[in-house]
């Protein structure tokens, strides 16, 4: 199969390339050659921008095209229309934060998306990341109708996750001693590993499936306390859990989410991790161990700079100062 990539060289995208090589397929990417443009450099590269420089994908034909990085509609549209005539089959990674809301027992793909009042709005925040990304199935779906497949993921893990979202977890309690954690345990976790979602991705082009298919983990309920402990019995540290109460986390200005990754407060009710994959199981979905991805993901962190920048996770010293009031709070109580 004659595969083009759009992006290809960031986390997804180099995962997507790694699966579809080690079947056999001819992969081309196409991107700007801003991020990793060593990587693969037995790979066909096309330079361009999506954002008014497609001109190298012309002359060309595919078998189909996954596209990796499309957040604007107008520019997934672009894309959509270019390519039309020139690949039988479009792939485009959304989100499952295309849902209006995430209440009771969770969204699937028939549930409502969220939608934009004015669709011109180009800026990605965390209020139209999910109407945006609608709205850009929408540009796929209607510039090849019959050949598209969607795909929406949950929060996706692994070795070279450039978010630091589960990273987070399995390096610092490996450095041991008090971790602090919401006390929470029982929050419901979905979370999927990148190459679990490449490879299947791959299968998925290879049967040319078209349609929505919710895309995240595991198949079996997975606590927050699951993942902790996992990451635990991996490292085999002296870290203990210190659980601390929601409400003092909230007090202190933490950030669930990013600063607390993974934490969504009990308050909010979200129904975010009990997204259905019914559709993507019966589809041949499988997932490797969590204590896999929690071991690869942590070999892979520890090859980082010391100094390099978390995008997410809460700073040692912070940790600690929470941890100290907190203790005090409890003993003068």
């Amino acid at each position: 199969m004659r595969l083009l990539i759009l992006g290809g060289t960031v986390f997804l995208g180099r995962a997507l390339v790694d699966a579809a090589r080690a079947q056999g397929h001819a992969v081309t990417l196409f991107n700007r050659g801003q991020h990793n443009p060593d990587l693969y450099p037995d790979v066909e590269k096309l330079r361009g921008d999506r954002d008014g420089d497609l001109s190298a994908l012309d002359g060309r034909e595919w078998d189909a095209v996954i596209d990796t990085c499309g957040y604007v509609p107008r520019i997934v549209r672009a894309s959509a229309e270019r390519l039309a005539d020139r690949v039988g089959h479009y792939t485009f990674i959304s989100s499952i934060s295309v849902y209006a809301n995430f209440e009771g027992d969770g969204p699937d793909e028939a549930s409502p998306v969220g939608k934009l009042e004015d669709k011109t709005v180009e800026e990605i925040t965390g209020e139209t990341y999910g109407p945006l990304k609608a709205l850009c199935e929408q540009a796929v779906e209607t510039g090849l109708p019959g050949r598209a497949l969607i795909i929406r993921p949950g929060l996706i893990v692994g070795p070279h996750d450039n978010l630091d979202r589960f990273t987070y977890w399995p390096y610092r309690i490996a450095h041991g001693g008090d971790v602090i954690a919401p006390d929470y345990p029982d929050m419901a976790v979905q979370i999927i590993d990148v190459r679990d979602l490449a490879e299947w991705t791959i299968r998925m082009v290879e049967q040319h499936r078209t349609g929505v298919y919710n895309a995240t983990g595991p198949q079996d309920p997975l606590t927050f306390a699951d993942v902790l402990d996992a990451c635990c019995a991996v490292t085999s540290s002296d870290a203990h859990i210190a659980w601390v109460d929601e409400d003092f986390l909230l007090e202190q200005g933490v950030g669930p989410w990013i600063e607390m990754p993974l934490w969504i407060p009990s308050s909010e009710n979200s129904a975010l991790s009990k997204t259905s994959i019914r559709r993507a199981l019966d589809a041949g979905l499988t997932f490797r161990p969590l204590t896999t991805t929690i071991q690869d993901t942590l070999v892979w962190a520890m090859t980082r700079p010391v100094d390099i920048q978390w995008r997410a996770g809460m700073r040692r010293e912070r940790e600690r100062a929470l941890l100290d009031t907190w203790r005090q709070r409890q003993g003068a109580g």
